[in-house]
């Protein structure tokens, strides 16, 4: 399993010009507002402030970026919350379509969804859109400490059967317990495994 030892903040993007061309495989994470990503980034990096967590919802308005050593992580803006202009929801769709245009960066993608909650539509739209550009990704079922240990199996299944992905595709993961972590840790070592093995065969 992979080995996090000192996860860091390298830079913020406010648009493509500020993208990062990485020397390393890059995972972006994505999902809906307030879905937990910063909590996902935190537990993964062992740090409780590495990523800023709010009760705010769509407070991630640019594209931030994370070292983790043997991979960079990219933390995109949250989609889907309502409370916001129609041009501010405008500019981060056009960032979103901007980063996932330069998807030869992109070692994988990390999709979050509520594991207590049906994906919306801003979920399935997402999904549809990696389905459509045949970009890797995981689904991750954040806050799965939120539901009965018995309630878990049924919900992954949910979740599955909506985005049209195997069971199997899909992480039950909670930032409070830890559970999850090294089932997604295990899977980073072979995305980035993977990654390398490509780029030496070219």
């Amino acid at each position: 399993m992979i080995l996090i030892k000192d996860a860091k903040f390298v830079v913020s993007a406010a648009d493509k010009k500020g993208f990062l061309k990485p020397d390393k495989p890059m995972i972006a994470v994505c999902g809906k507002s307030n879905v937990g990503k910063s909590s996902f980034i935190n537990m993964l990096a062992n740090k409780n402030k590495l990523a800023r967590t709010s009760g705010d919802p769509g407070r991630t308005r640019l594209v931030n970026y994370f070292d983790f050593g043997e991979f960079l992580l990219a933390d995109l803006p949250g989609y889907g919350f309502a409370r916001v202009s129609k041009a501010e929801k405008d500019k981060w769709g056009k960032m979103l379509d901007d980063f996932f245009a330069e998807k030869e960066n992109i070692a994988h993608v990390f999709a979050l969804a509520d594991i207590r909650h049906d994906p919306t539509r801003d979920d399935l739209t997402m999904i549809d859109y990696l389905y459509y550009e045949r970009i890797p990704f995981t689904v991750v079922a954040t806050k799965s400490d939120k539901l009965a240990k018995t309630r878990v199996k049924d919900a992954v299944r949910r979740i599955a059967a909506a985005f049209k992905t195997g069971e199997g595709n899909v992480l039950p993961v909670s930032a409070v317990t830890k559970k999850g972590k090294d089932e997604v840790l295990s899977l980073i070592e072979k995305i980035c495994t993977l990654e390398t093995e490509t780029e030496e065969e070219l």
